[in-house]
């Protein structure tokens, strides 16, 4: 039989999880990634570190190297951009470094296009750019681009839109670099994917470290004089602030981006999302798709959008094994997450009290709050965890579903 050809689009989790896969299973089918920048295979989690310096150099961000993906027999075409999908034809149209266009034949395509960063309906913003100090962050490319704006304008001041997993870590990182930090969060407490208590604790550690943390904050113009200064207007509770700083960070959180699968035909679903079964497959034949641009099993939820790297790597998995004709399934996620803030970690698993009072499927959450030490008393150095878990219980079954964050 001739090689399978099997091409994913995409070169972070998904994307490659989803290549190395295939290979794993079946060596001789040929594998190709097409990756729409020069940088496959990074860990966009491990930006902010690169930032602050603790990651030295930026190619430590690869979890692996060009030759170590061509190695495993793959084709790597980077700084390539998919720009059509004949499902018809199993041709898919690549536009190379060159500018110049190019179809690929498929068997089977798996899409891993991943999210893009939400551009906020902020006054100024489509007017400003990284030229001007103010920056969007998700890719290397917006890496590279702040990094040139600390080392170039030698900043003192930053302002940080939006109080998610990378804008708290990008407040220690710039924090660590010696800026003075601002946070502006429009919801009641940072963090909001944990409960409020540990929100709150997530929020003093930041004022320990100096971090100036504005909540209920709504950002509604950013400006730029010109001597450079940038002015951010911010809106709480009927009053009006203006804020100067000298770089501005926008990181509000992520869309899907499926306007390549959409364009081919493929079903949408949630939030955009690009819809799929448990096997990672599409209403398009012999289509996979993985990753943040597609929606999510929740084991608790259903069908919801949850963009995780390690949710993205398993869904990969899943299609790069499909591809090759398995009947693998994702089995779905809990939603577990963890991010570090200065001294604390905070994580959480399965759902938020709000989130089991909105899911629709008549539970009744309690929830408790408790300390316990991290080991026990008597060996020194025991510090407290905080953990906010919730019983969900459902009359319906009869029933109980222990959901925890600690």
């Amino acid at each position: 039989m001739p090689a399978r050809k099997i091409i994913a689009i995409g070169g972070s989790d998904a994307g490659i999880s989803a290549a190395l896969r295939a290979r794993e299973l079946d060596p001789t089918s040929e594998v190709t990634v097409v990756v729409a920048d020069a940088y496959p295979n990074f860990s966009i989690c491990g930006i902010p570190y690169y930032v602050s310096g603790e990651v030295t150099h930026w190619s430590n961000l690869a979890h692996r190297t060009a030759a170590d993906l061509a190695a495993t027999g793959m084709t790597v075409h980077t700084d390539t951009r998919a720009t059509a999908i004949d499902t018809a034809g199993h041709r898919l149209t690549v536009t190379g470094p060159d500018g110049v266009s190019r179809d690929l034949d498929y068997d089977a395509l798996i899409v891993g296009t991943g999210a893009v960063s939400v551009r906020p309906p902020i006054t100024g913003l489509d007017q400003l750019g990284p030229d001007d100090g103010v920056h969007l962050l998700h890719s290397m490319g917006d890496t590279f681009a702040v990094m040139n704006t600390l080392t170039t304008t030698d900043p003192k001041t930053a302002i940080i839109i939006g109080a998610g997993y990378i804008g708290l870590e990008m407040a220690e990182g710039l924090t660590t670099r010696g800026l003075a930090v601002t946070q502006i969060e429009a919801l009641p407490e940072v963090l909001p994917t944990v409960e409020p208590e540990l929100g709150t604790l997530v929020h003093n550690e930041l004022v320990r470290n100096r971090v100036d943390v504005r909540t209920n904050t709504l950002v509604t113009a950013i400006d730029r004089a010109d001597n450079g200064d940038l002015t951010v207007t911010t809106a709480n509770d009927g009053h009006t602030d203006h804020l100067t700083a000298d770089l501005v960070l926008v990181v509000v959180g992520v869309r899907p981006d499926t306007d390549l699968a959409a364009a081919a035909g493929a079903n949408l679903g949630i939030k955009n999302t690009i819809a799929v079964d448990e096997q990672m497959r599409t209403n398009l034949p012999d289509v996979f798709a993985a990753g943040d641009a597609v929606h999510t099993h929740h084991r608790q939820l259903g069908i919801t959008w949850l963009p995780l790297g390690t949710t993205a790597h398993k869904q990969g998995r899943v299609a790069g094994e499909n591809a090759l004709g398995g009947t693998a399934r994702y089995t779905g996620s809990l939603g577990t997450q963890v991010v570090k803030i200065f001294d604390l970690v905070a994580a959480r698993t399965g759902l938020k009290e709000a989130e089991a009072l909105t899911a629709d499927r008549g539970w009744t959450p309690v929830s408790t709050t408790s300390t316990p030490d991290d080991h026990k008393a008597y060996y020194p150095g025991a510090t407290p965890i905080w953990s906010v878990p919730a019983k969900v219980a459902t009359a319906i079954k009869r029933r109980v579903v222990y959901v925890s964050e600690s």
